[in-house]
């Protein structure tokens, strides 16, 4: 019985807690903020943005010519893996809705010559390591790897060709995106581009 009663003042507690705060919604200089007040205490609510903190890197070394470098690198294929994200799911979303192979076919084929004839010539400027970040940053908008994405579109086939191709200049199309480890610079550099930082 002791039990119960130690039990039941246990959950009353934050219930009475509960009833002694009182949220009002005011405004203070233009903007709209929530004010709690607690046994006539009143306590100002704010929400603030995530803050990211980053170590300093020298001025004069060569770590920070590498950063430099590899921000300029993710900034410009930023915009193709957006891209090829939003391609992928487009397709996907549309080949639901198709139930032919042949369609299926003709509809990837279609889509592959739109998407070659826009930004082919801009692709064929990218250097090595820009494609091969690019290849990291497919991963990470799709959730699968390039090899992944062009076997399921186009075959294994296919897939296996572009991974010879691929190999011979260095890269991988398997390769797998890791924000916690090898790709963290770029998983940090991502998330300062996404919040209109870089």
């Amino acid at each position: 019985m002791l039990r119960f009663i130690i039990f039941a003042g246990l959950l009353a507690m934050p219930l009475q807690y509960c009833r002694s705060q009182d949220t009002i919604q005011t405004e203070l200089g233009g903007y709209p903020v929530s004010i709690v007040v607690t046994d006539g205490d009143t306590i100002l609510v704010s929400h603030l943005d995530e803050v990211v903190i980053r170590p300093r890197i020298r001025h004069a070394t060569r770590d920070l010519r590498q950063y430099r470098r590899l921000i300029y690198n993710v900034k410009k294929v930023y915009p193709y893996a957006k891209l090829a994200g939003s391609k992928f799911a487009e397709i996907n979303e549309r080949l639901q809705g198709i139930e032919s192979n042949r369609e299926r076919r003709e509809y990837i084929r279609k889509m592959e010559d739109d998407i070659i004839g826009q930004y082919q010539e801009e692709l064929k400027d990218l250097t090595i390591t820009q494609g091969r970040i690019l290849i990291k940053l497919v991963d990470r908008e799709t959730s699968q790897t390039s090899f992944e994405v062009v076997k399921e579109l186009r075959g294994a086939f296919q897939a296996a060709l572009w991974q010879a191709i691929a190999r011979l200049f260095g890269s991988n199309l398997k390769s797998e995106y890791d924000a916690e480890g090898e790709d963290k610079m770029i998983e940090e550099i991502m998330v300062m581009i996404e919040r209109g930082e870089l």
